[in-house]
Protein backbone atom coordinates (compact mmCIF):
# COMPACT_ATOMS: atom_id res chain seq x y z
CA UNK A 1 0.00 0.00 0.00
CA UNK A 2 2.71 2.48 0.91
CA UNK A 3 4.86 3.97 -1.79
CA UNK A 4 7.91 4.78 0.30
CA UNK A 5 9.94 3.26 3.09
CA UNK A 6 10.77 5.17 6.27
CA UNK A 7 14.35 5.52 5.00
CA UNK A 8 13.46 6.90 1.56
CA UNK A 9 13.07 10.49 2.73
CA UNK A 10 15.25 13.49 3.39
CA UNK A 11 16.67 14.00 6.89
CA UNK A 12 17.27 17.44 8.35
CA UNK A 13 20.69 17.21 9.99
CA UNK A 14 21.13 20.71 11.38
CA UNK A 15 18.57 20.88 14.18
CA UNK A 16 17.52 18.37 16.81
CA UNK A 17 13.90 18.70 17.87
CA UNK A 18 11.90 18.10 21.00
CA UNK A 19 9.75 14.97 20.91
CA UNK A 20 6.00 14.68 20.64
CA UNK A 21 4.27 12.66 23.36
CA UNK A 22 3.20 9.62 21.38
CA UNK A 23 1.38 6.36 22.07
CA UNK A 24 3.26 3.09 21.90
CA UNK A 25 4.20 2.09 18.36
CA UNK A 26 4.14 5.66 17.00
CA UNK A 27 7.12 7.65 15.76
CA UNK A 28 6.74 11.20 14.47
CA UNK A 29 9.45 12.31 12.05
CA UNK A 30 8.06 15.76 11.30
CA UNK A 31 9.39 18.99 12.80
CA UNK A 32 8.39 19.65 16.41
CA UNK A 33 6.19 22.69 16.94
CA UNK A 34 4.20 23.64 20.03
CA UNK A 35 1.08 24.40 17.98
CA UNK A 36 1.40 21.09 16.15
CA UNK A 37 1.81 19.31 19.49
CA UNK A 38 -1.70 20.43 20.47
CA UNK A 39 -3.04 18.74 17.33
CA UNK A 40 -0.78 15.72 17.82
CA UNK A 41 -1.91 15.12 21.38
CA UNK A 42 -1.46 11.62 22.73
CA UNK A 43 -5.20 10.94 22.76
CA UNK A 44 -5.72 12.23 19.21
CA UNK A 45 -2.80 10.13 17.99
CA UNK A 46 -4.21 7.09 19.79
CA UNK A 47 -7.45 7.54 17.86
CA UNK A 48 -5.50 7.61 14.57
CA UNK A 49 -3.48 4.57 15.67
CA UNK A 50 -6.65 2.64 16.50
CA UNK A 51 -8.07 3.43 13.04
CA UNK A 52 -4.81 2.44 11.35
CA UNK A 53 -4.56 -0.87 13.16
CA UNK A 54 -8.21 -1.74 12.60
CA UNK A 55 -8.42 -0.87 8.91
CA UNK A 56 -4.93 -1.14 7.39
CA UNK A 57 -5.40 -4.70 6.14
CA UNK A 58 -8.70 -3.75 4.46
CA UNK A 59 -7.07 -0.73 2.83
CA UNK A 60 -4.15 -2.82 1.57
CA UNK A 61 -6.56 -5.38 0.12
CA UNK A 62 -8.62 -2.65 -1.61
CA UNK A 63 -5.47 -1.20 -3.20
CA UNK A 64 -4.39 -4.66 -4.37
CA UNK A 65 -7.83 -5.04 -5.97
CA UNK A 66 -7.22 -1.77 -7.83
CA UNK A 67 -3.97 -3.16 -9.20
CA UNK A 68 -5.64 -6.39 -10.26
CA UNK A 69 -8.43 -4.48 -12.03
CA UNK A 70 -5.86 -2.36 -13.88
CA UNK A 71 -4.01 -5.51 -14.90
CA UNK A 72 -7.24 -6.80 -16.47
CA UNK A 73 -7.82 -3.49 -18.27
CA UNK A 74 -4.27 -3.60 -19.59
CA UNK A 75 -5.03 -7.04 -21.05
CA UNK A 76 -8.05 -5.66 -22.90
CA UNK A 77 -10.94 -5.84 -20.43
CA UNK A 78 -13.36 -2.92 -20.07
CA UNK A 79 -14.93 -1.65 -16.84
CA UNK A 80 -18.66 -2.26 -16.50
CA UNK A 81 -21.59 -2.82 -14.16
CA UNK A 82 -21.11 -5.73 -11.74
CA UNK A 83 -23.74 -8.46 -12.30
CA UNK A 84 -23.37 -9.66 -8.70
CA UNK A 85 -24.66 -6.34 -7.30
CA UNK A 86 -27.60 -5.92 -9.68
CA UNK A 87 -29.92 -6.34 -6.67
CA UNK A 88 -28.43 -3.14 -5.17
CA UNK A 89 -28.93 -1.18 -8.39
CA UNK A 90 -32.51 -2.48 -8.78
CA UNK A 91 -33.53 -2.02 -5.13
CA UNK A 92 -35.83 0.74 -3.83
CA UNK A 93 -33.65 1.77 -0.89
CA UNK A 94 -32.81 5.42 -0.15
CA UNK A 95 -30.06 7.11 1.82
CA UNK A 96 -30.68 8.83 5.16
CA UNK A 97 -32.38 12.23 4.96
CA UNK A 98 -30.13 15.18 4.17
CA UNK A 99 -29.31 17.17 7.35
CA UNK A 100 -31.04 20.60 7.49
CA UNK A 101 -27.70 22.44 7.63
CA UNK A 102 -26.77 21.36 4.09
CA UNK A 103 -30.00 21.06 2.09
CA UNK A 104 -28.84 24.05 0.01
CA UNK A 105 -25.48 23.50 -1.69
CA UNK A 106 -25.94 25.60 -4.86
CA UNK A 107 -22.34 26.81 -4.98
CA UNK A 108 -19.35 25.22 -3.26
CA UNK A 109 -15.87 26.70 -3.26
CA UNK A 110 -12.78 24.56 -2.87
CA UNK A 111 -9.21 25.24 -1.92
CA UNK A 112 -6.29 24.27 0.34
CA UNK A 113 -6.24 24.64 4.11
CA UNK A 114 -4.05 27.77 4.04
CA UNK A 115 -5.14 30.16 6.84
CA UNK A 116 -6.08 33.16 4.69
CA UNK A 117 -7.76 30.86 2.14
CA UNK A 118 -9.88 29.25 4.86
CA UNK A 119 -11.16 32.63 6.05
CA UNK A 120 -11.82 34.00 2.55
CA UNK A 121 -13.55 30.81 1.41
CA UNK A 122 -15.81 30.66 4.47
CA UNK A 123 -16.66 34.35 3.88
CA UNK A 124 -17.04 33.97 0.10
CA UNK A 125 -20.83 33.74 -0.14
CA UNK A 126 -20.68 30.09 -1.21
CA UNK A 127 -22.96 27.63 0.55
CA UNK A 128 -20.10 25.19 1.25
CA UNK A 129 -16.31 25.42 1.51
CA UNK A 130 -14.47 22.17 0.84
CA UNK A 131 -11.17 22.48 2.71
CA UNK A 132 -8.74 20.30 0.83
CA UNK A 133 -5.99 18.04 2.17
CA UNK A 134 -5.83 16.31 -1.21
CA UNK A 135 -5.42 17.56 -4.81
CA UNK A 136 -5.18 21.28 -3.97
CA UNK A 137 -2.57 20.75 -1.25
CA UNK A 138 1.09 19.83 -1.39
CA UNK A 139 1.30 17.43 1.59
CA UNK A 140 4.34 18.87 3.31
CA UNK A 141 4.45 18.42 7.08
CA UNK A 142 4.01 22.17 7.57
CA UNK A 143 0.97 22.37 5.26
CA UNK A 144 -0.76 19.38 6.83
CA UNK A 145 -0.26 20.30 10.47
CA UNK A 146 -0.84 24.02 10.02
CA UNK A 147 -3.97 23.12 8.07
CA UNK A 148 -5.26 21.14 11.04
CA UNK A 149 -4.57 24.14 13.31
CA UNK A 150 -6.38 26.44 10.87
CA UNK A 151 -9.47 24.22 10.64
CA UNK A 152 -9.68 23.84 14.42
CA UNK A 153 -9.63 27.63 14.79
CA UNK A 154 -12.21 27.96 12.00
CA UNK A 155 -14.61 25.47 13.58
CA UNK A 156 -14.27 27.26 16.92
CA UNK A 157 -14.91 30.58 15.13
CA UNK A 158 -11.69 32.15 16.42
CA UNK A 159 -9.61 32.11 13.24
CA UNK A 160 -7.94 35.39 12.21
CA UNK A 161 -5.09 36.29 9.88
CA UNK A 162 -2.90 39.39 10.03
CA UNK A 163 -1.77 40.23 6.50
CA UNK A 164 1.10 42.58 7.25
CA UNK A 165 1.84 43.22 3.58
CA UNK A 166 -1.67 44.65 3.09
CA UNK A 167 -1.98 45.96 6.65
CA UNK A 168 -5.25 44.06 7.02
CA UNK A 169 -6.69 41.63 9.55
CA UNK A 170 -8.95 38.89 8.19
CA UNK A 171 -11.65 37.31 10.37
CA UNK A 172 -14.89 35.38 9.88
CA UNK A 173 -18.17 37.03 8.98
CA UNK A 174 -21.29 36.29 10.99
CA UNK A 175 -22.63 34.16 8.13
CA UNK A 176 -20.19 31.61 6.68
CA UNK A 177 -20.17 28.67 4.30
CA UNK A 178 -20.62 25.18 5.74
CA UNK A 179 -17.30 23.40 6.11
CA UNK A 180 -16.58 20.07 4.40
CA UNK A 181 -13.11 18.51 4.64
CA UNK A 182 -11.52 16.37 1.92
CA UNK A 183 -9.03 13.87 3.28
CA UNK A 184 -6.37 12.30 1.08
CA UNK A 185 -7.16 9.21 -0.99
CA UNK A 186 -6.54 5.70 0.32
CA UNK A 187 -3.36 5.35 -1.75
CA UNK A 188 -1.40 8.22 -0.18
CA UNK A 189 0.93 7.58 2.78
CA UNK A 190 1.87 9.96 5.58
CA UNK A 191 5.60 9.37 5.86
CA UNK A 192 6.13 11.80 8.74
CA UNK A 193 4.10 9.54 11.06
CA UNK A 194 5.15 5.92 11.45
CA UNK A 195 2.74 3.47 13.07
CA UNK A 196 4.20 0.09 13.94
CA UNK A 197 7.16 0.89 11.72
CA UNK A 198 5.32 1.83 8.52
CA UNK A 199 3.99 5.15 7.19
CA UNK A 200 0.46 5.93 8.36
CA UNK A 201 -2.40 6.09 5.88
CA UNK A 202 -2.75 9.76 4.91
CA UNK A 203 -6.55 9.58 4.79
CA UNK A 204 -6.78 8.28 8.36
CA UNK A 205 -4.36 10.95 9.62
CA UNK A 206 -6.36 13.75 7.98
CA UNK A 207 -9.74 12.38 9.06
CA UNK A 208 -8.70 11.22 12.51
CA UNK A 209 -6.99 14.41 13.69
CA UNK A 210 -9.71 16.67 12.30
CA UNK A 211 -12.59 14.59 13.67
CA UNK A 212 -11.06 14.12 17.10
CA UNK A 213 -10.50 17.81 17.72
CA UNK A 214 -13.59 19.24 16.04
CA UNK A 215 -16.63 16.96 16.13
CA UNK A 216 -18.22 18.54 19.23
CA UNK A 217 -17.65 22.18 18.23
CA UNK A 218 -18.69 21.51 14.63
CA UNK A 219 -22.00 19.91 15.60
CA UNK A 220 -22.69 22.86 17.90
CA UNK A 221 -21.51 25.72 15.67
CA UNK A 222 -22.10 24.54 12.11
CA UNK A 223 -23.88 21.23 11.74
CA UNK A 224 -27.12 21.86 13.66
CA UNK A 225 -26.55 18.61 15.53
CA UNK A 226 -24.96 16.77 12.61
CA UNK A 227 -21.44 16.45 11.29
CA UNK A 228 -18.63 16.80 10.72
CA UNK A 229 -19.02 16.74 6.92
CA UNK A 230 -16.49 15.26 4.48
CA UNK A 231 -15.62 14.75 0.82
CA UNK A 232 -14.13 11.36 -0.12
CA UNK A 233 -11.83 11.18 -3.17
CA UNK A 234 -10.34 8.73 -5.67
CA UNK A 235 -12.38 5.62 -4.88
CA UNK A 236 -12.74 2.97 -7.58
CA UNK A 237 -15.06 0.43 -5.94
CA UNK A 238 -17.76 0.20 -3.29
CA UNK A 239 -15.45 -1.90 -1.08
CA UNK A 240 -13.47 1.31 -0.54
CA UNK A 241 -16.66 3.15 0.48
CA UNK A 242 -17.44 0.32 2.89
CA UNK A 243 -14.14 0.99 4.66
CA UNK A 244 -15.02 4.67 5.03
CA UNK A 245 -18.43 3.73 6.40
CA UNK A 246 -16.78 1.51 9.04
CA UNK A 247 -14.32 4.33 9.88
CA UNK A 248 -17.26 6.69 10.41
CA UNK A 249 -19.07 4.18 12.62
CA UNK A 250 -15.90 3.68 14.66
CA UNK A 251 -15.49 7.45 15.08
CA UNK A 252 -19.13 7.96 16.08
CA UNK A 253 -18.82 5.21 18.67
CA UNK A 254 -15.62 6.74 20.08
CA UNK A 255 -17.27 10.16 20.33
CA UNK A 256 -20.55 8.86 21.72
CA UNK A 257 -22.62 10.51 18.98
CA UNK A 258 -25.52 9.10 16.98
CA UNK A 259 -24.89 6.74 14.08
CA UNK A 260 -25.29 8.73 10.87
CA UNK A 261 -24.03 11.99 12.40
CA UNK A 262 -21.01 12.09 10.06
CA UNK A 263 -21.98 12.80 6.45
CA UNK A 264 -19.92 12.56 3.29
CA UNK A 265 -20.09 13.32 -0.41
CA UNK A 266 -18.15 10.96 -2.67
CA UNK A 267 -16.33 12.28 -5.70
CA UNK A 268 -17.02 10.11 -8.73
CA UNK A 269 -13.68 10.89 -10.31
CA UNK A 270 -12.50 7.49 -11.52
CA UNK A 271 -13.87 5.62 -14.50
CA UNK A 272 -14.44 2.35 -12.59
CA UNK A 273 -16.48 4.21 -9.96
CA UNK A 274 -19.12 5.39 -12.43
CA UNK A 275 -20.24 1.76 -12.68
CA UNK A 276 -20.38 1.54 -8.86
CA UNK A 277 -22.38 4.64 -7.96
CA UNK A 278 -25.41 2.82 -6.53
CA UNK A 279 -23.16 0.43 -4.66
CA UNK A 280 -21.06 3.28 -3.20
CA UNK A 281 -24.17 5.09 -1.98
CA UNK A 282 -25.54 1.85 -0.60
CA UNK A 283 -22.44 1.20 1.50
CA UNK A 284 -22.56 4.78 2.83
CA UNK A 285 -26.35 5.08 2.97
CA UNK A 286 -26.47 6.17 6.65
CA UNK A 287 -23.62 8.62 6.07
CA UNK A 288 -24.10 9.84 2.49
CA UNK A 289 -25.12 13.27 1.27
CA UNK A 290 -24.42 12.68 -2.41
CA UNK A 291 -21.98 12.29 -5.25
CA UNK A 292 -19.94 14.85 -7.15
CA UNK A 293 -18.78 14.93 -10.79
CA UNK A 294 -15.03 15.26 -10.28
CA UNK A 295 -14.62 15.72 -13.99
CA UNK A 296 -10.93 16.61 -14.29
CA UNK A 297 -9.83 13.57 -12.32
CA UNK A 298 -12.40 11.54 -14.26
CA UNK A 299 -10.62 12.45 -17.51
CA UNK A 300 -7.30 11.49 -15.90
CA UNK A 301 -8.82 8.17 -14.82
CA UNK A 302 -10.16 7.50 -18.34
CA UNK A 303 -6.62 7.94 -19.66
CA UNK A 304 -5.09 5.79 -16.92
CA UNK A 305 -7.70 3.02 -17.14
CA UNK A 306 -7.17 2.74 -20.90
CA UNK A 307 -3.40 3.30 -20.80
CA UNK A 308 -2.88 0.10 -22.83
CA UNK A 309 -5.75 0.71 -25.28
CA UNK A 310 -4.23 2.49 -28.28
CA UNK A 311 -7.72 2.78 -29.82
CA UNK A 312 -9.04 4.94 -26.96
CA UNK A 313 -6.58 7.84 -26.90
CA UNK A 314 -8.06 11.23 -26.05
CA UNK A 315 -7.74 14.40 -28.12
CA UNK A 316 -6.13 17.57 -26.71
CA UNK A 317 -7.39 18.07 -23.17
CA UNK A 318 -9.05 21.39 -24.04
CA UNK A 319 -11.41 19.41 -26.31
CA UNK A 320 -12.52 16.96 -23.61
CA UNK A 321 -15.47 18.84 -22.14
CA UNK A 322 -18.93 17.92 -20.97
CA UNK A 323 -20.22 17.96 -24.56
CA UNK A 324 -18.34 14.69 -25.20
CA UNK A 325 -20.87 11.85 -25.13
CA UNK A 326 -19.04 9.79 -22.48
CA UNK A 327 -18.79 12.83 -20.18
CA UNK A 328 -22.42 13.86 -20.63
CA UNK A 329 -23.57 10.27 -19.98
CA UNK A 330 -21.54 10.21 -16.75
CA UNK A 331 -23.19 13.40 -15.52
CA UNK A 332 -26.72 12.26 -16.46
CA UNK A 333 -26.36 8.89 -14.75
CA UNK A 334 -24.92 10.48 -11.62
CA UNK A 335 -27.91 12.84 -11.34
CA UNK A 336 -30.43 10.05 -11.77
CA UNK A 337 -28.64 7.80 -9.28
CA UNK A 338 -28.37 10.47 -6.59
CA UNK A 339 -31.95 11.71 -6.90
CA UNK A 340 -33.33 8.20 -6.90
CA UNK A 341 -31.51 7.65 -3.59
CA UNK A 342 -32.51 11.02 -2.07
CA UNK A 343 -29.16 12.85 -2.05
CA UNK A 344 -27.38 15.71 -3.80
CA UNK A 345 -25.91 15.41 -7.29
CA UNK A 346 -23.08 17.94 -7.38
CA UNK A 347 -21.64 19.37 -10.59
CA UNK A 348 -18.03 19.91 -11.59
CA UNK A 349 -15.36 22.53 -11.10
CA UNK A 350 -15.35 25.90 -12.82
CA UNK A 351 -11.57 26.35 -12.93
CA UNK A 352 -11.54 29.87 -14.42
CA UNK A 353 -10.10 32.72 -12.38
CA UNK A 354 -10.76 36.47 -12.89
CA UNK A 355 -8.59 38.15 -15.53
CA UNK A 356 -7.96 41.48 -13.82
CA UNK A 357 -6.08 43.33 -16.56
CA UNK A 358 -8.40 42.45 -19.47
CA UNK A 359 -12.13 43.18 -18.88
CA UNK A 360 -13.12 41.82 -22.29
CA UNK A 361 -11.31 38.51 -21.78
CA UNK A 362 -12.69 38.33 -18.23
CA UNK A 363 -16.27 38.72 -19.45
CA UNK A 364 -15.71 36.07 -22.12
CA UNK A 365 -14.41 33.66 -19.46
CA UNK A 366 -17.38 34.45 -17.21
CA UNK A 367 -19.76 33.75 -20.06
CA UNK A 368 -18.19 30.31 -20.53
CA UNK A 369 -18.73 29.65 -16.82
CA UNK A 370 -22.38 30.77 -17.03
CA UNK A 371 -23.05 28.46 -19.98
CA UNK A 372 -21.41 25.51 -18.25
CA UNK A 373 -23.39 26.11 -15.06
CA UNK A 374 -26.64 26.60 -16.97
CA UNK A 375 -26.06 23.21 -18.57
CA UNK A 376 -25.52 21.69 -15.13
CA UNK A 377 -28.59 23.17 -13.45
CA UNK A 378 -30.88 22.34 -16.40
CA UNK A 379 -29.54 18.77 -16.39
CA UNK A 380 -30.59 18.48 -12.73
CA UNK A 381 -27.48 19.11 -10.65
CA UNK A 382 -28.19 20.49 -7.18
CA UNK A 383 -25.03 22.56 -6.95
CA UNK A 384 -21.58 23.01 -8.39
CA UNK A 385 -17.97 23.95 -7.65
CA UNK A 386 -16.03 27.17 -8.12
CA UNK A 387 -12.27 27.57 -7.84
CA UNK A 388 -12.34 31.31 -7.12
CA UNK A 389 -14.61 33.61 -5.04
CA UNK A 390 -14.94 35.94 -8.04
CA UNK A 391 -17.08 33.33 -9.84
CA UNK A 392 -19.58 32.80 -7.03
CA UNK A 393 -22.08 35.63 -7.75
CA UNK A 394 -22.44 34.65 -11.42
CA UNK A 395 -22.83 30.94 -10.62
CA UNK A 396 -25.25 31.59 -7.75
CA UNK A 397 -27.40 33.69 -10.06
CA UNK A 398 -27.58 30.93 -12.68
CA UNK A 399 -28.53 28.23 -10.16
CA UNK A 400 -30.99 30.36 -8.17
CA UNK A 401 -32.75 31.61 -11.30
CA UNK A 402 -33.25 28.11 -12.67
CA UNK A 403 -34.19 26.17 -9.52
CA UNK A 404 -37.70 27.52 -8.89
CA UNK A 405 -36.92 28.79 -5.37
CA UNK A 406 -36.03 25.31 -4.11
CA UNK A 407 -32.82 24.54 -2.17
CA UNK A 408 -32.13 21.52 -4.40
CA UNK A 409 -33.64 19.47 -7.23
CA UNK A 410 -33.62 16.05 -5.54
CA UNK A 411 -37.40 15.66 -5.69
CA UNK A 412 -38.16 17.64 -8.85
CA UNK A 413 -35.59 16.41 -11.38
CA UNK A 414 -35.56 12.60 -11.35
CA UNK A 415 -33.94 12.19 -14.80
CA UNK A 416 -35.67 8.87 -15.45
CA UNK A 417 -34.51 9.16 -19.07
CA UNK A 418 -30.98 8.39 -17.82
CA UNK A 419 -32.10 4.85 -16.98
CA UNK A 420 -31.14 4.13 -20.59
CA UNK A 421 -27.47 5.12 -20.12
CA UNK A 422 -25.46 2.03 -21.03
CA UNK A 423 -21.89 0.82 -20.58
CA UNK A 424 -21.28 1.77 -24.22
CA UNK A 425 -22.47 5.34 -23.52
CA UNK A 426 -20.07 5.66 -20.60
CA UNK A 427 -17.15 4.28 -22.63
CA UNK A 428 -17.83 5.89 -26.00
CA UNK A 429 -14.63 7.02 -27.67
CA UNK A 430 -14.27 10.82 -27.59
CA UNK A 431 -14.02 12.92 -30.74
CA UNK A 432 -11.33 15.48 -31.51
CA UNK A 433 -7.79 15.98 -32.72
CA UNK A 434 -4.32 15.99 -31.24
CA UNK A 435 -1.98 18.92 -31.87
CA UNK A 436 1.53 20.12 -31.20
CA UNK A 437 0.04 22.89 -29.06
CA UNK A 438 -1.71 20.23 -26.99
CA UNK A 439 1.62 18.49 -26.37
CA UNK A 440 3.24 21.82 -25.50
CA UNK A 441 0.45 22.87 -23.12
CA UNK A 442 0.53 19.50 -21.35
CA UNK A 443 4.28 19.86 -20.86
CA UNK A 444 4.17 23.50 -19.76
CA UNK A 445 1.35 23.00 -17.28
CA UNK A 446 2.71 19.73 -15.90
CA UNK A 447 6.17 21.14 -15.18
CA UNK A 448 4.91 24.41 -13.69
CA UNK A 449 2.36 22.68 -11.48
CA UNK A 450 4.92 20.18 -10.22
CA UNK A 451 7.46 22.94 -9.55
CA UNK A 452 4.92 24.72 -7.36
CA UNK A 453 3.93 21.46 -5.64
CA UNK A 454 7.57 20.70 -4.77
CA UNK A 455 7.82 24.09 -3.04
CA UNK A 456 4.64 23.55 -1.02
CA UNK A 457 1.87 24.96 -3.22
CA UNK A 458 -0.80 22.58 -4.47
CA UNK A 459 -3.23 24.98 -6.14
CA UNK A 460 -1.66 27.05 -8.91
CA UNK A 461 -3.07 29.76 -11.23
CA UNK A 462 -1.79 29.11 -14.77
CA UNK A 463 -3.06 30.74 -17.96
CA UNK A 464 -6.25 32.04 -16.30
CA UNK A 465 -7.18 28.64 -14.85
CA UNK A 466 -6.71 27.25 -11.35
CA UNK A 467 -4.72 24.05 -11.78
CA UNK A 468 -4.47 21.28 -9.22
CA UNK A 469 -3.05 17.76 -9.27
CA UNK A 470 -5.83 16.47 -11.55
CA UNK A 471 -4.90 18.64 -14.53
CA UNK A 472 -1.21 17.88 -14.06
CA UNK A 473 -2.10 14.18 -14.10
CA UNK A 474 -4.01 14.57 -17.38
CA UNK A 475 -0.96 16.29 -18.87
CA UNK A 476 1.42 13.56 -17.70
CA UNK A 477 -0.63 10.52 -18.75
CA UNK A 478 -1.60 11.99 -22.10
CA UNK A 479 2.04 12.74 -22.90
CA UNK A 480 2.97 9.20 -21.82
CA UNK A 481 0.34 7.63 -24.08
CA UNK A 482 1.25 9.77 -27.08
CA UNK A 483 4.87 8.75 -26.66
CA UNK A 484 4.06 5.07 -26.13
CA UNK A 485 1.97 4.84 -29.29
CA UNK A 486 3.91 7.35 -31.41
CA UNK A 487 0.70 9.25 -31.99
CA UNK A 488 0.35 11.38 -35.10
CA UNK A 489 -0.48 15.00 -34.29
CA UNK A 490 -3.31 15.30 -36.79
CA UNK A 491 -4.93 18.58 -35.78
CA UNK A 492 -2.54 21.16 -37.17
CA UNK A 493 -1.84 19.77 -40.62
CA UNK A 494 1.74 18.75 -39.84
CA UNK A 495 1.21 15.02 -39.35
CA UNK A 496 4.19 14.82 -36.97
CA UNK A 497 4.62 11.64 -34.93
CA UNK A 498 5.33 12.05 -31.20
CA UNK A 499 8.76 10.55 -30.44
CA UNK A 500 11.21 10.78 -27.56
CA UNK A 501 13.39 13.13 -29.63
CA UNK A 502 10.43 15.39 -30.43
CA UNK A 503 9.34 15.39 -26.79
CA UNK A 504 12.89 16.26 -25.70
CA UNK A 505 12.87 19.31 -27.98
CA UNK A 506 9.40 20.33 -26.73
CA UNK A 507 10.56 20.08 -23.11
CA UNK A 508 13.63 22.23 -23.86
CA UNK A 509 11.59 24.87 -25.67
CA UNK A 510 8.82 24.95 -23.06
CA UNK A 511 11.35 25.31 -20.25
CA UNK A 512 12.75 28.34 -22.08
CA UNK A 513 9.23 29.72 -22.42
CA UNK A 514 8.50 29.16 -18.72
CA UNK A 515 11.69 31.04 -17.84
CA UNK A 516 10.61 33.98 -20.04
CA UNK A 517 7.12 34.00 -18.53
CA UNK A 518 8.08 33.81 -14.86
CA UNK A 519 11.34 35.77 -15.12
CA UNK A 520 14.94 34.64 -14.65
CA UNK A 521 15.00 35.32 -10.91
CA UNK A 522 11.88 33.33 -10.07
CA UNK A 523 12.95 30.55 -12.42
CA UNK A 524 16.34 30.33 -10.74
CA UNK A 525 14.86 30.25 -7.21
CA UNK A 526 12.03 27.85 -8.10
CA UNK A 527 12.24 24.11 -8.54
CA UNK A 528 11.54 24.11 -12.27
CA UNK A 529 14.56 22.00 -13.20
CA UNK A 530 13.75 19.40 -10.54
CA UNK A 531 10.13 19.35 -11.68
CA UNK A 532 11.22 18.99 -15.29
CA UNK A 533 13.32 15.93 -14.43
CA UNK A 534 10.47 14.22 -12.57
CA UNK A 535 7.83 15.08 -15.18
CA UNK A 536 10.05 14.02 -18.10
CA UNK A 537 10.98 10.78 -16.38
CA UNK A 538 7.31 9.95 -15.78
CA UNK A 539 6.27 10.79 -19.33
CA UNK A 540 8.99 8.60 -20.83
CA UNK A 541 8.91 5.68 -18.35
CA UNK A 542 8.22 2.25 -19.89
CA UNK A 543 5.50 1.64 -17.29
CA UNK A 544 2.96 4.28 -16.28
CA UNK A 545 3.08 5.26 -12.61
CA UNK A 546 -0.31 5.32 -10.88
CA UNK A 547 0.06 8.88 -9.57
CA UNK A 548 2.48 11.70 -10.28
CA UNK A 549 2.33 12.81 -6.64
CA UNK A 550 3.37 9.41 -5.27
CA UNK A 551 6.73 9.64 -7.03
CA UNK A 552 7.19 13.32 -6.23
CA UNK A 553 6.20 12.82 -2.58
CA UNK A 554 9.69 11.53 -1.75
CA UNK A 555 11.03 14.99 -2.61
CA UNK A 556 8.95 16.81 0.02
CA UNK A 557 9.27 14.41 2.95
CA UNK A 558 11.65 15.93 5.49
CA UNK A 559 12.55 13.95 8.60
CA UNK A 560 13.82 15.74 11.68
CA UNK A 561 15.92 13.84 14.26
CA UNK A 562 14.80 13.80 17.88
CA UNK A 563 16.87 15.08 20.80
CA UNK A 564 18.64 12.07 22.26
CA UNK A 565 17.77 13.19 25.78
CA UNK A 566 14.07 12.89 25.03
CA UNK A 567 14.20 9.40 23.47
Amino acid sequence: MMSISPDASNTEPSTMRAAYDTPEGVEIKGRYDEEFAKILSKDALQFVVDLQREFRSQIKYALECRKEAQRRYNLGALPGFDPSTKYVRDGDWVCASVPPAIVDRKVEITGPVDRKMVINALNSGAKVFMADFEDALSPTWENLMRGQVNLKDAVEGSITFNDQARNRIYKLNEQTAKLFVRARGWHLPEAHILIDGEPATGALVDFGLYFYHNYAAFRRNQGQGFGPFFYLPKMEHSREAKIWNSVFERAEKMAGIERGSIRATVLIETLPAVFQMDEILYELRDHSVGLNCGRWDYIFSYLKTFQAHSDRLLPDRVQVGMSQHFMRSYSDLLIRTCHRRGVHAMGGMAAQIPIKDDPEANEAALELVRKDKLREVLAGHDGTWAAHPGLIPAIMEVFSKNMANTPNQIQIMKREDAVNVTEDDLLQRPHGVRTMEGLRLNTRVGIQYLAAWLTGTGSVPLYNLMEDAATAEISRVQNWQWLQYRVTLDGDGLGVKVSVDLFGRVVEEEMARIEREVGKEKFKKGMYKEACKIFTRQCTAPTLDDFLTLDAYNSIVLHHPVESSRL
